[in-house]
């Protein structure tokens, strides 16, 4: 049964190696992990397994605990869940069939309102933590001539790559975090001047979102634009 205690949007977690219990920093503003993102606090379900490297690659070996982390959560209270990792997406199926609430487990899941709401010249820029690993299957795409309007970058090779690589995780100044997104950013740009919007598919860049909108003068997008719009339309 669901706590009465209050309602949250749940977040799936992946397995960082950390020990039980163990404190974590604060993670910066605007994060999908902080409470104060959101209208209504969040809660977290650590699934068991899900190294960052393996959600990339699509195991499917991970969906029953995917399943059973999102059940927790809706027992602990969740009317909505999310996940940290936008590879997560490829569980969407299984997950929206084995909980009663909105699930949304990837930004990628605005992709083709971004196709249509710009014009057919313009592209579509997304950022993303390793642009080799984000392949097609992940873009979820029904009309596959809208394939040319997407352009991909990503931060592989930076250090916030390599602390996130760890097991755990190294911490990363929010600073480089921003150094490193926005350079991705304006060598896409350079590349496409076309582009007319950015998408952060990563769930960790939210946080630098504000400072592309103002650089880039871009409308920018990522999964805690997502997870507002759900939550906001519940009966909460």
């Amino acid at each position: 049964m669901a706590s009465q205690l209050g309602k949250y949007l749940g977040i799936l977690d992946l397995d960082c190696g950390l020990p039980v219990g163990a404190e974590l920093p604060m993670p910066p503003q605007g994060s999908l992990m902080r409470s104060d993102t959101f209208s209504l606090p969040v809660i977290v379900e650590v699934v068991k397994g899900a190294r960052a490297d393996i959600v990339m690659r699509g195991d499917p070996a991970l969906e029953p605990a995917y399943i059973a982390a999102a059940r927790r959560l809706v027992e602990r209270g969740a009317v909505a869940i999310s996940s940290n990792c936008g590879a997560a997406i490829r569980f969407q199926p299984a997950l929206a069939a084995a909980v009663d609430v909105p699930v949304i487990s990837s930004g990628m899941f605005l992709l083709p309102m971004l196709l249509r709401q710009l014009p057919l010249s313009a592209k579509i820029g997304i950022l993303t933590f390793n642009s080799k690993a984000l392949t097609d299957d992940l873009l979820g795409l029904d009309d596959l001539s809208q394939r040319d309007r997407i352009v991909i970058a990503g931060i592989e090779g930076g250090e916030f790559a390599r602390n996130e690589a760890a097991f755990p995780p190294l911490p990363t100044d929010l600073a480089v975090m921003e150094r490193e997104v926005a350079e991705a950013a304006t060598r896409l740009r350079g590349e496409h001047p076309e582009i007319g919007t950015f998408l952060l598919s990563c769930t960790l860049f939210p946080p630098v979102a504000p400072m592309l909108r103002r650089t880039t003068g871009l409308p920018v997008y990522d999964i805690t634009t997502a997870c507002r719009a759900a939550l906001e339309s519940l009966p909460v």
